[in-house]
């Protein structure tokens, strides 16, 4: 196959995930809260389930007039939620689907590349709440950097954990390293990075930057239309790699129970939706952190167990 060709192939099915799985993720999304909460609404559009439920939020998106605020910073103020998503794309171009290069670029250093370019997520959170003019954007972007400047030490500190263990910061030999009994001892290193990651996509408990009921809606309050929505298709897009980046990491990615190469893209997808439900449940069952309870989780809960993860893992490296 020319080389042009397996090019297309691998970033066109890069693309078709980032368009679908968020999707998919958003509609999960309606239905176990709409059960979870007794909500009526989410069950009826457009009969059997609620199916239609997503197809009319894009639909109300669209109609919705696009506005930009007087004294905003125009141009930066329409390219955040471009910013906001393409992180996300970059990084889905490195996770890797399943054995035999299934995955959109094979990278010797994927682990550092991925948060690398999750990092860039901040910068959004600037751009808008600061080109918007509005003070409660800019207390909702301050909050954002406050959080994500924060979160990403245990974040980075707990993948480094993995990748120690594996001795690679490759995601696929992370994955063709990972042992069932990493589930111990690897399980706070887990615990922390997925917590992280849930602040580090702003999603509750870890909600304070968009805070509506202080905030109106924190750095976002200002946009409309199809720039609002591509800012929550940023938050589903976020969910899927967060959820991707755990299990590739911790849950053994493609491995499953059954020793077979062909079926190793369906355990990964499997893997990623059941942490994608725990997401949502989180944020179905679980109130919004103060912003002093959210500080003190990372730096005084987080950070320490994270680094005591890493001497865990130097000494049982050293032991084998």
């Amino acid at each position: 196959m020319p080389l042009w060709v397996e090019l297309v192939i691998r970033i066109g099915g890069v693309v078709v995930a980032f368009l679908t799985l968020p999707l998919l993720v958003g509609q999960a999304e309606h239905k176990v809260m709409a059960h979870m909460q007794g909500r009526l609404g989410p069950m009826y559009a457009g009969g059997f389930h609620g199916w239609a439920q997503l197809v009319a939020d894009g639909v109300k998106f669209v109609q919705k007039e696009d506005i930009t605020p007087r004294e905003a910073d125009r141009a930066v103020f329409r390219l955040a939620p471009a910013v906001a998503l393409v992180p996300y794309l970059l990084v889905l171009l490195v996770i890797p689907l399943g054995p035999n290069d299934l995955v959109g670029q094979p990278l010797d250093i994927g682990l550092f590349f991925v948060l690398a370019v999750v990092g860039v997520g901040v910068v959004a959170v600037l751009m808008s709440a600061w080109a918007s003019a509005n003070k409660y954007s800019l207390l909702g972007g301050l909050r954002g950097a406050a959080q994500l400047l924060g979160y990403e030490l245990p974040l980075v500190l707990a993948a480094a954990s993995v990748a120690m263990a594996a001795g690679t910061l490759s995601l696929s030999g992370i994955v063709e390293a990972w042992q069932p009994w990493w589930l111990l001892w690897q399980a706070p290193a887990m615990i922390i990075f997925f917590v992280a990651g849930l602040a580090e996509i702003r999603r509750p408990p870890f909600d304070m930057p968009v805070a509506d009921s202080e905030l109106v809606f924190g750095y976002m309050t200002e946009y409309t239309g199809l720039r609002f929505a591509f800012f929550l298709l940023a938050e589903y897009v976020g969910i899927v790699v967060i959820a991707a980046l755990t299990t590739v990491l911790f849950l053994g990615g493609w491995q499953g129970p059954f020793a077979d190469d062909q079926l190793g893209w369906l355990w990964t997808l499997l893997k990623i939706f059941a942490v994608s439900f725990v997401i949502i449940w989180l944020r179905v069952s679980y109130p919004r952190l103060r912003e002093d309870q959210l500080q003190r989780l990372c730096w005084l809960v987080l950070v320490p167990a994270s680094l005591a993860q890493l001497v865990l893992t130097a000494a049982v490296r050293i032991a084998l």
